[in-house]
């Protein structure tokens, strides 16, 4: 049997990818701590991954380890050989792979390691084999060899990396982030080795920033290909990593479409929904059903400050899914917030379609006659452009469109490498 263990898995991608990787079945085995011990001393089990939190706490089962576990003093990768059991550590290999890939040079520079975990052992080894000058360990409480985020924030301002170990903005939580980045205006890279949501709050917010910043995917896919090949003794080349992290973003990433009411939003989301086999929502028909009336009656009757914050909602709700077709309200552009929520799981498609096709809409108070139209079109055009990944045009046919938005799609998912 083949598996990962960890306390809580519902997130987890490891057994697309380690099915992906190889021929077994790999399972997901969700434990509490007591069935954790029961489990390590029966060993039934051919090879197994290890997660949070047991990364430290499997070390007293094993007979052996590697070098490199033991360094480290932490294992996510266990063999079973004739009931002796062999730990060893890929999240080295997994994390060397993602900052050598994205070209992050972290010689010779102060660098933040949120957490204290597991993971973070293995982190530190690869900086310190990397030769940062100086490597701080931050963790929430006094504990030791770690700074507090408050006495991080005092002293070490001029960090230049920043990596977060912590669950803090994973999967369901996508609000949260385990720091503030204003208060690190030397900061160059990011990295959270979360990958559900593909790019957590941490990472929005760092793009947002200028920051060149990496979610944690691409160290999971790289480190599960170097835990295969321990367990079953062989040779995976490096670029089967890239090839499965392109079928995991093509098939998990959200395609959003942001553009003025009548842009063809709706009819484009839909046509290539079936094309793709995606799920397609339309933000708006979410808010009519949370709101039980129309939205020029909630208007009407709430004002546009009320329909916003429920709007917002929505969508927060609706980006925590993945590998869906969104179609957004023309003005959910407005509340920046919204854009954070659509990034971390999806691409933002602009639908630009001139004044002259859209169509005026008496019911809907901001699309109620031409010059109103004209006047939202040119406050909200400025908006549409910084927000979105692509723009497609749509100013002639409706299947040219969509061809032009798919395109426009595969475009964006390779800008993630």
């Amino acid at each position: 049997m083949y598996g990962l263990i960890g306390e809580k898995l519902g997130h987890s991608f490891s057994k697309l990818i380690h099915e992906r990787l190889t021929d077994y079945t790999y399972h997901l085995l969700p434990l509490t701590r007591e069935e954790f011990r029961d489990f390590m001393d029966k060993k039934a089990f051919t090879a197994i991954n290890v997660t949070i939190p047991y990364k430290i706490e499997v070390i007293p089962f094993l007979d052996e380890m590697d070098a490199h576990a033991k360094a480290i003093g932490a294992v996510n990768t266990i063999v079973n050989r004739n009931g002796k059991l062999f730990g060893y550590n890929t999240d080295f290999s997994g994390f060397l792979y993602l900052l050598q890939r994205h070209n992050i040079d972290v010689a010779d520079k102060k660098v933040l390691v949120l957490g204290k975990g597991g993971a973070s052992k293995a982190i530190i080894a690869v900086l310190q084999y990397l030769g940062a000058k100086e490597v701080l360990t931050v963790y929430y409480k006094e504990a030791k060899d770690t700074i507090t985020y408050d006495r991080c924030k005092k002293y070490h301002s001029d960090a230049q990396v920043i990596i977060n170990t912590t669950p803090v903005g994973m999967y369901p939580e996508i609000d949260n982030v385990p720091i503030d980045l204003d208060d690190y205006k030397h900061c160059s890279a990011v990295i959270d080795v979360i990958y559900n949501p593909i790019r957590p709050m941490l990472i929005v917010q760092a793009q947002n920033r200028g920051i060149k910043a990496i979610g944690g995917l691409e160290m999971l896919i790289a480190q599960a290909k170097y835990a295969v090949e321990i367990f079953q003794d062989k040779n995976i080349p490096d670029s089967v990593i890239d090839t499965i992290y392109q079928e995991m973003l093509l098939e998990r990433t959200n395609l959003v479409l942001i553009g003025m009411p009548s842009c063809g939003k709706s009819s484009i989301g839909k046509e290539l929904g079936k094309k793709l086999g995606k799920k397609v929502i339309d933000s708006d028909e979410e808010i009519v059903k949370a709101i039980g009336m129309s939205i020029a009656e909630y208007f009407a009757k709430y004002g546009e400050d009320a329909f916003r914050q429920k709007e917002t909602e929505v969508i927060k709700s609706i980006s925590k899914e993945t590998g869906i077709i969104l179609s957004t309200g023309g003005g959910c552009i407005k509340n920046p917030k919204n854009i954070d929520y659509m990034k971390l799981n999806g691409k933002i498609l602009f639908v630009d379609r001139p004044t002259q096709y859209l169509s005026i809409d008496p019911s809907r108070p901001l699309s109620k006659d031409m010059d109103t139209l004209r006047q939202m079109y040119q406050e909200r055009l400025p908006l549409y452009q910084k927000y979105s990944d692509a723009t497609i045009l749509n100013n002639e046919t409706l299947s040219l469109a969509i061809q032009k938005t798919e395109e426009a799609f595969y475009e964006t998912l390779q800008h993630e490498v």
